[in-house]
């Protein structure tokens, strides 16, 4: 086993990289390709992992590989791809691979339109808190993982963040599914709403005889999917006796992350650990990568607060602004955002103009919506842009900047002391970094 090669395409991809690194620490030699380098690849080289930053090409597959494993956003023309068939080399997507390991384990799997990557991070600090020593496969950087995606334990326990995107996670077959919300999203996939619900539907039947079910029960969706549902189904719910107590020890802001460390408590009342240990696991929680990440800052001399967040949908956008709200009660709020795929803000338009008008701001900058390679229509590209969303927002605190000029522009504007909040799961993370 541990002489086995085995190459990713896409390594770079926040759960394909969390996967190569499972791998690596089990004893395989890992290698793989991505187009552009990133914080996530140069973490990898650090690790040992080879790597080929560029183009795709048929000679990057390393001779005498045993098995490659690709990212979903990779297409069936892929030369590398292609090059593995040729060679009839063990092909497998990253939701197969993962799928194997699932089956191999006691696999808690979290799924959702929002709240899976914190929903899984709290539950993998439960976990190891409790002395479980889970492995832990998840779709951001975890402070309490060493700053990693991945967390490899010895254990039965395997908990990972379960995507819906192309039905992704209908090759997991988990013991416990925890669902969290569920509304319109990857239409760019699916067709409707009522085809996200009967794909869910499909995919809690998975669990076996004795799994469970851990249900949002303020979601109408979700109540839509469990309704003919026969297993054993174990609800939360914000309204629960037990959200005042996690209020008081979570450290992130939102009425939305107390029902993610609710969904938790849950899952830790069905593994019979004690209330005292959830609650402390709870409380170490310092937030994940691009989730409501803080830093204080400055800008041209000027203190700021700065909010970092991955969040790219219209929902997830109001309920981070509306959290940070909450937290800052008397501080001036701005919000950079970059929509994220042309496709998904034609489709969700005016979910965008609707929650975007209505947030508790001072000031919002919408910005180009990022290009997402290879799953772009092009006839929506010329329907769709931030420039339109500011025309149907219409306040006068919205305004469009193209993305070179917004520093520029904080630099001006900014007096200091504000929020700056800057949300997307594009390029715009990278004004964080500069800041």
């Amino acid at each position: 086993m541990k002489n086995k090669k085995i190459y990713f395409i896409g390594i770079g991809g926040i759960g394909v990289s969390a996967l190569a690194k499972y791998y690596l620490c089990q004893g395989f030699k890992v290698s793989g390709s991505d187009l552009a380098p990133s914080e996530i690849t140069k973490a990898l080289f650090k690790m040992g992992v080879a790597l080929k930053i560029g183009p795709h090409r048929a000679k990057n597959l390393p001779k005498g590989v045993d098995a490659v494993i690709f990212s979903p956003a990779v297409r069936i023309n892929n030369p590398e791809y292609r090059e593995a068939l040729k060679r009839k080399v063990e092909l497998k997507s990253y939701p197969q691979a993962l799928g194997e390991l699932t089956k191999n384990h006691f696999t808690i799997a979290v799924s959702g339109t929002h709240g899976k990557s914190t929903t899984t991070a709290l539950l993998g600090i439960l976990l190891k808190s409790a002395g479980l020593d889970p492995s832990v496969i998840i779709g951001t950087k975890v402070k309490e993982f060493n700053n990693s995606n991945c967390l490899v334990g010895k254990s039965k326990y395997l908990a990972i963040e379960a995507d819906e995107h192309f039905a992704s996670f209908l090759n997991y077959w988990p013991q416990i599914i925890v669902l969290t919300t569920v509304e319109r999203e990857h239409l760019d996939f699916y067709k409707n709403l009522n085809s996200i619900i009967k794909t869910y539907k499909k995919y809690i039947n998975h669990l076996p005889e004795g799994g469970i079910l851990v249900a949002n029960k303020d979601d109408q969706n979700i109540k839509k999917i469990i309704k003919s549902f026969s297993g054993k189904i174990v609800y939360y719910s914000q309204k629960d006796k037990d959200a005042k107590k996690i209020q008081k020890v979570l450290k992130v802001p939102g009425r939305h992350n107390i029902a993610n460390a609710l969904a938790v408590k849950r899952v830790g009342e069905i593994l019979k650990i004690p209330e005292k240990t959830i609650l402390s696991s709870l409380a170490k929680y310092q937030g994940a990568w691009r989730r409501f990440e803080v830093k204080e800052t400055k800008i041209s001399g000027k203190r700021i607060t700065l909010v970092s967040d991955y969040g790219h949908h219209p929902t997830e956008v109001k309920a981070t602004v509306e959290g940070a709200r909450e937290k800052y009660k008397n501080k001036k709020i701005w919000l950079v955002f970059q929509p994220h795929q042309y496709q998904r803000t034609y489709f969700l338009f005016k979910d965008f103009v609707r929650n975007l008008k209505g947030l508790p701001l001072d000031k919002l900058i919408l910005t180009d919506i990022y290009d997402v390679a290879g799953r772009e229509d092009n006839k929506i590209k010329n329907r769709v842009s931030s420039e339109k969303l500011v025309e149907s927002i219409k306040k006068e605190n919205t305004l469009y900047i193209k993305k070179e000029k917004i520093l520029d522009y904080l630099k001006a504007n900014l007096k200091g002391g504000e929020v700056l909040m800057v949300m997307g799961a594009g390029d715009i993370y990278n004004l964080t970094v500069s800041l």
